[in-house]
C-alpha cells in the first residue's frame, strides 16, 4: 500500500520518485525501454523475476532494466514500513542530455549475457546522493530542469565509479543496444534457472507453440525433455564431484521440488541421487 508518493519529471517523463510503502505491497514493472535505480531508504524489499529472487535491505540499492517482462518488487513479510527512492533512465532523455556523446557506461560491453539486474551494496557516495535528493523533495520549489539534469549526470557518474561498474554497464547499455540473443543462447543461458517453457518462449519473443516448433527444429526434441535431461546430467556431474547437499544440487540445476528431482533422477539413472553418489565414491 502506498502511503505517500512524490515525484519530479524531467522533459515530461517521471525521473525521480519517492514512495512510502506500508506492507503488504507489490509492484510489477511494465515492459519498457528504460532502466530503474531503486534505493531502499527505509525497511527492505524483495525483488523477484522468473526464479530470480533477491532481498534488498536498508541503504542498499538495485539497478534493473525493464526491457523484459516479469520483474516485480514486494514486501518481505515484515510489518515495518518501507521508503524507496527510484531514479528512472529513459533513452530519449539521455540522448537529449548527452547530445554530443553518450557516456561510456551506456555503450555495449563485449560480453554476452542475459543479466538485467544488479544489487549495489551500501555505497557511501550513493547514500549521500540520495540525501541530496531528499533535500529537494522537502523543498520542491527549488527544483527545475537544470537541477534535475545535474542530478541525472551525478548518479550516472557515481554508478560508473562503483566496484560493480562493469556489470552496471552491461545492464545500462541494453537501453541503446538491446542484446539480441540467438535462440540457442537463450536456451543455454537459462537451462538451470527456475523457468518453464512459457518463460523461455517469452524471452525468445515467441508464442509457446512457435517456440516449441523452433525448438524441435533445432534440437530434435521437446523443450521439456531436453531441459530435464540437461539438468539431470548436470546434477549427476555435481553429485560426482561435490559434497553439496542433494537439495541444493537439485535447486542449482533448476528443480524446485526435491521429490520431483529424485523421481526424475531415478527414472533416468535407475538409482536414487544419494545411492548414485555412494556408488561413485565406492567406485
Amino acid at each position: 500500500m502506498v502511503t505517500d508518493y512524490k515525484k519530479f519529471d524531467l522533459f515530461g517523463k517521471t525521473f525521480i520518485q519517492k514512495v512510502d510503502l506500508k506492507p503488504p505491497f507489490e509492484f510489477a514493472f511494465p515492459v519498457a525501454e528504460q532502466a530503474c535505480f531503486l534505493y531502499m531508504l527505509k525497511g527492505e524489499m524483495e525483488y523477484q523475476s522468473a526464479g530470480d529472487q533477491l532481498k534488498i535491505p536498508t541503504h542498499h540499492s538495485l539497478l534493473l532494466n525493464c526491457i523484459n517482462s516479469g520483474k516485480q518488487i514486494h514486501d518481505t513479510g515484515s510489518d515495518s514500513e518501507g521508503e524507496i527512492v527510484i531514479v528512472t533512465f529513459h533513452p530519449d532523455i539521455l540522448k537529449k542530455v548527452y547530445d554530443k556523446e553518450i557516456p561510456l557506461i551506456f555503450k555495449p560491453a563485449n560480453r554476452v549475457t542475459n543479466q538485467s539486474r544488479k544489487a549495489i551494496n551500501n555505497d557511501f557516495l550513493i547514500h549521500k546522493y540520495i540525501e541530496g535528493l531528499l533535500f529537494y523533495f522537502e523543498n520542491p520549489s527549488l527544483v527545475n530542469d537544470e537541477i534535475l539534469v545535474l542530478k541525472l549526470k551525478e548518479i550516472i557518474l557515481l554508478l560508473s565509479q562503483t566496484q560493480d561498474a562493469e556489470t552496471i554497464q552491461v545492464i545500462l547499455s541494453q537501453l541503446f543496444s538491446p542484446a539480441t540473443y540467438t535462440f540457442k543462447q537463450i536456451i543455454e543461458a537459462n537451462l538451470f534457472e527456475q523457468v518453464g517453457v512459457e518463460d523461455l518462449a517469452q524471452k525468445a519473443n515467441l508464442s509457446v507453440s512457435s517456440f516449441k516448433r523452433e525448438f524441435k527444429k533445432l534440437y530434435d526434441d521437446s523443450p521439456a525433455n531436453y531441459i530435464r535431461t540437461k539438468r539431470l546430467e548436470r546434477a549427476a556431474e555435481l553429485l560426482s564431484v561435490s559434497n553439496e547437499r542433494i537439495t541444493d544440487i537439485a535447486f542449482d540445476c533448476g528443480f524446485n521440488d526435491l521429490a520431483n528431482f529424485t523421481k526424475s533422477f531415478h527414472d533416468r539413472y535407475n538409482v536414487s541421487p544419494s545411492n548414485f553418489r555412494l556408488k561413485i565414491k565406492e567406485g
